[in-house]
């Protein structure tokens, strides 16, 4: 694991608790020092602050997904609004934690990235897999709703444009394509991805689900992803 954070204490007690906790950690203060150590060791993970001088965190995620890197990326903010969590994301990061937080928080977090780096499929939760609106499922590839995905190649498309995701939008969409027209809730949801229910005063799946409307939705197209007040969400074309 790499981890950069430019506050010294905030490094080492960091440090320390994962070390304790069975991560091999190397840790730097700043971005510069985190690409270069990213570009010589590639780690399995890398937890990065945003807030660092020089090069900060989101430039460090957007230099390593311009190349094609797909580490798992956890970023440290302290940045709580909504519009900051985005930019995040949309630089490629794929979860984030708020300060200040529970070091239990950031373990659960990273077993769930962790987990996910040779995701195994999953099928469709609950149900005799014969609901209306299912996918059509195969070893490689599920579709619903005009989207279409490759599990292997962890590709996907509406139709024929191809979209570009991040490791958990990619796993939130296959969760949603593999269910369509069955309506999941938030727990469900964190829990099948995330590994960890954040509890009802989370945003963290509003987020996500937020961005991937964004690179789903199509002018003229309808809407896929519709929310259900007070439940979850679902895939559908109305």
């Amino acid at each position: 694991m790499l981890l950069a954070e430019d506050d010294r204490a905030i490094r080492h007690a960091l440090e320390r608790a994962l070390t304790l906790e069975g991560y091999e950690v190397t840790a730097v203060a700043d971005g510069v020092e985190a690409l270069a150590q990213a570009h010589k060791t590639p780690p399995d993970v890398l937890l990065l602050d945003v807030m660092m001088p020089g090069i900060d965190g989101l430039q460090v995620c957007r230099v390593l997904r311009a190349e094609g890197d797909r580490t798992p990326i956890l970023m440290l903010t302290a940045l709580v609004e909504t519009a900051d969590r985005i930019a995040g994301l949309d630089a490629g990061a794929d979860d984030y934690v708020v300060k200040p937080f529970d070091v239990e928080e950031v373990f659960a977090r990273l077993r769930a990235l962790l987990r996910r780096t040779s995701p195994v499929p999953a099928g469709p939760v609950g149900g005799d897999g014969g609901g209306r609106g299912e996918p059509q499922l195969s070893d490689r590839q599920v579709e619903a709703a005009g989207i279409r995905m490759d599990l292997q190649a962890r590709r996907a498309w509406r139709g024929k444009r191809e979209l570009e995701l991040t490791r958990t939008e990619f796993e939130l969409l296959e969760l949603l394509v593999r269910n369509a027209g069955i309506v999941l809730d938030h727990s469900t949801i964190y829990d099948r991805i995330w590994g960890y229910d954040f509890g009802p005063g989370s945003k963290n799946l509003a987020v996500y689900v937020g961005y991937l409307r964004r690179k789903l939705d199509e002018p003229g197209s309808p809407q896929l992803i519709h929310t259900v007040r007070g439940v979850g969400y679902v895939l559908r074309e109305d």
